[in-house]
């Protein structure tokens, strides 16, 4: 038996006895089951925050397109959300919208439209950055001339440009200014294999 004992004044007193090989009863049961149902509220952050990107001309008509899950998992639903999107966002002045349980973000330069897409929960200002890196990284590679016909005929530079940008919906980088150095070493790769390949033919 192990004597429990507490201080009063300089001496103690004992004030009960338990078993040695006794137990503690668990304290506050009920606020482990009111924490598991909070740990099912709270979600887990996640390095995956865009669930897509797209540039679509002033019809709706999609020019590129990149979804980093199966949100939208055919084309058919893929392209119908890209119409309701476009539908919603085309001639409003804001920059951020809620739609069909996915944050939107998005902007317009003369006939195209940029679109980041995250969850609901996403932090709006992680995926304007994402936008705005692309934008200004098309904007410096086209010199200013952010429009459908100088983009279709740079697509390469976008695809690069993208994936420099994001990585299977993990954010890489947010500075133009690199985004644009490492497109042009990568292009400046390419044009060397290719003319090595050329040479060896």
């Amino acid at each position: 038996m192990v004597e429990r004992t507490r201080a009063r004044g300089r001496g103690l007193r004992t004030i009960g006895r338990r078993p040695a090989n006794s137990v503690r009863p668990p304290l506050f049961l009920h606020v482990g089951i009111a924490v598991k149902k909070m740990e099912a509220l709270i979600l887990e952050p996640s390095l995956y925050t865009v669930k897509a990107i797209l540039i679509l001309d002033n019809d709706g008509d999609r020019l590129f397109t990149k979804y980093y899950d199966d949100t939208y998992p055919t084309v058919k639903e893929q392209k119908a959300f890209e119409k309701n999107i476009f539908n919603k966002t085309h001639r409003t002045d804001s920059e951020i919208a809620l739609l069909e349980g996915l944050t939107v973000v998005y902007k317009s330069s003369i006939d195209l439209y940029f679109y980041v897409i995250g969850s609901s929960y996403e932090n709006e200002l992680m995926l304007m950055a994402v936008l705005n890196c692309l934008f200004d990284s098309l904007s410096q590679m086209l010199r200013k001339n952010v429009e459908k016909r100088a983009l279709l005929e740079n697509m390469e530079g976008l695809f690069l440009a993208v994936d420099e940008i994001v990585d299977g919906g993990v954010i890489l980088e947010s500075d133009p200014q690199q985004v644009v150095h490492r497109v042009a070493v990568r292009v400046l790769q390419s044009a060397k294999e290719q003319i090595k390949w050329s040479l060896l033919r």
